[in-house]
Formats: structure tokens, sequence, C-alpha cells
């Protein structure tokens, strides 16, 4: 029986202009959907896990739209709420070269961020679940959802379920002070933490030595430091770190590190051109609660989320559609782009 992992947050419509056209330039925007959580639960479906998520979408054709989106890939959406006027939306100007891409929030307003706690039910939810999954990006979004994730992370909690926090700092969505103050509450009750370069020092104020993110420098030893102490804050089990050098917006190098309370386990390094680097982070989460539910030990478990992350750069879209075959084959040492016939 597959295992059963709960991910709980908002799937947005996604507005973008065809290739790498600026929103002023656009005449047309491709509609697709995506969201930190809903994208993490598309991989896990994609994996074969049963990959069930919650949120609160309006009745209407568009809330519709969302959520064929995801059961189109075989997520579990049984336990969205409907109700509520607004899908959120986000614009998205793809970057090229030394141009960085561009995202323009319209979100205020949407059926998750207007949720009450009585719209969710956790005890059924978390019935029979493994793995509770969520972002930085959910309680950000307003006091009453934020006490939602609280209520939503006590009840896996008192259930046995493993949980997993990505910071996912976001600066749009709130000040690093009430950042601090949010996570800091919730973090008392997740298992593993996933952060980036910034998320640590953002909202915790946690930073590494001897690194600039703006100038592509990723100091290793530092890393160990911030892991360390974001696991001897919160009692975190394991904290993986993903490390991304920025060449320009169409070249990264991309690695990770994971802690696991005692050793640290740094996975190789991949030179990405992208196709699309919007959802990188959640298949990079998507990847790690994979390996860690197939019981791949620590190594194995790092190189299998950058892996995923690594193939999610070239595929279009939010969603990562990729599968378990396809990611162990990078793993293993096959990242030569050679036609599979």
């Amino acid at each position: 029986m597959a295992k059963k992992v709960i991910t709980f947050g908002e799937i947005m419509l996604r507005l973008a202009p065809e290739g790498y056209y600026r929103f002023v330039q656009a005449d047309t925007f491709e509609a697709t959907y995506g969201g930190g959580e809903a994208n993490v639960a598309v991989s896990l479906a994609n994996y074969g896990f049963d990959a069930k998520f919650v949120t609160k979408l309006p009745k209407h054709e568009i809330g519709q739209a969302a959520v064929n989106s995801l059961r189109k890939y075989g997520v579990d959406t049984s336990y969205i709420t409907r109700g509520g006027d607004r899908v959120g939306i986000y614009f998205l100007e793809k970057g090229a070269s030394q141009r960085p891409s561009k995202v323009i929030y319209d979100r205020a307003n949407s059926a998750i961020a207007l949720a009450k706690s009585e719209d969710f039910n956790w005890e059924e939810i978390f019935d029979g679940a493994d793995w509770f999954h969520f972002t930085g990006i959910t309680p950000a979004l307003n006091d009453d959802v934020a006490a939602i994730c609280l209520e939503a992370c006590k009840t896996a909690k008192n259930a046995g379920v493993t949980i997993s926090c990505d910071l996912n700092y976001r600066n749009k969505l709130w000040s690093k002070e009430k950042a601090g103050q949010v996570m800091g509450e919730l973090c008392q009750y997740v298992d593993v933490c996933i952060a980036n370069e910034e998320d640590a020092a953002d909202v915790f104020g946690i930073r590494a030595a001897d690194t600039d993110v703006t100038a592509g420098t990723v100091n290793h030893e530092g890393y160990k430091d911030v892991a360390k102490q974001l696991a001897d804050r919160f009692g975190f089990w394991k904290v993986a770190i993903t490390l991304r050098e920025s060449l320009s917006a169409n070249d990264n190098n991309w690695s990770a590190m994971l802690y696991d309370g005692k050793d640290y386990y740094f996975s190789k390094k991949y030179k990405m051109h992208i196709v699309d680097r919007v959802g990188g982070g959640d298949s990079f989460g998507g990847g790690l609660i994979c390996a860690s539910l197939n019981g791949y030990d620590s190594q194995a478990i790092i190189e299998f989320a950058v892996a995923a992350s690594c193939l999610k750069h070239s595929i279009e879209g939010d969603f990562n559609m990729v599968s378990v075959d396809e990611v162990l084959k990078l793993a293993g040492g096959d990242g030569s782009g050679r036609v599979q016939r």
C-alpha cells in the first residue's frame, strides 16, 4: 500500500508571457497552475505515493480548473474545501542571461487566505498519514492561515506523522521579523527542515560565513554551521540546504547538503541550463520526501533530491513531471541528455 503524504497550502493560477517576453511586451499570457505544496504533491504522486493536497478553492470554473490540474497527475483532491470567490494569481516574467525572472502577486483575499479553522478536519485528514509537508509561504498569508498551519502541525504531531517544512521566505508577503516569530513557533513541531542559502538568514538570522549568493559563491563549512544551528535550536531530525550558484538567469550550479544530526552529506554538483526554475525548490522537497519514505540512506537521499530538482529545471511549468527511474538514472551519473531509445 502506497505511503500517504499530506501537503497544505495555496495553488495559484500562473499567467506568463510566451517565451522570454517581458510583461510590457506581452499580448498573450499562458495559464497554468502551481504553488509550493501543490508542486510537492504532484512530484509525490508521480513517484507513486498517495499524495493528498489540502487547500480551499472557489466552486466556480477557475477553482475547478485548479483542482483538475492536480487530478491530472494523480493527486488526491478529496480534502480540498470549496468556497470563497478568488483563486490567487501570480504573473511570471522569465529572466534570461543577466536579466532576472520577475514575479508579481495578485493573491489578496483568495479563498485560502480567507479560510477558517472549521474548513479543515485535521484529525480526519491525518488518519493513516505518514508525512505532512508545508512551506513558509502558507502561514505568511495572514494570521488566520498561520493559526490553521499550527493546528495542522499539532494534530500531525499527535498522530505520529513526520512533518517537513520548507522555510521559503517571501519578502512580498511578510517581514523578516514576523516570519521569524511565526515560523519559530511552527518549527517546534517540524522534523525535517528545508532551506536555501538565504532562508535561514532571513527568517532566523542564521548566516553562513564567507558566502555571497549574489556573487554565486558557496562555502560548505559555513552551511554546516547553519544546519547545525537550525537543528540545535529546533530539534530537527534533518536539515537540508539547497546550494544554488547563479551564474545567470539561464545557468546555475545546483547542489545541496543534508545534516542528520551527526554527519553532513553533500551531493554532486550539476551545471544546469534552465528552462523554467519556478518550483525548483519544491521538486527538491518532493525528492527528499520520496527518498526518505523509501528508506534511502542519507547520501542517497540528498543525491535523489538534487537530481529530481535538477530535472525540474528542464520542465516548463511549476510541476516536476519525472519518474523515480529518471531521477535514479541522473543521480547514478547519466546526465548526458542523450536520446533514450
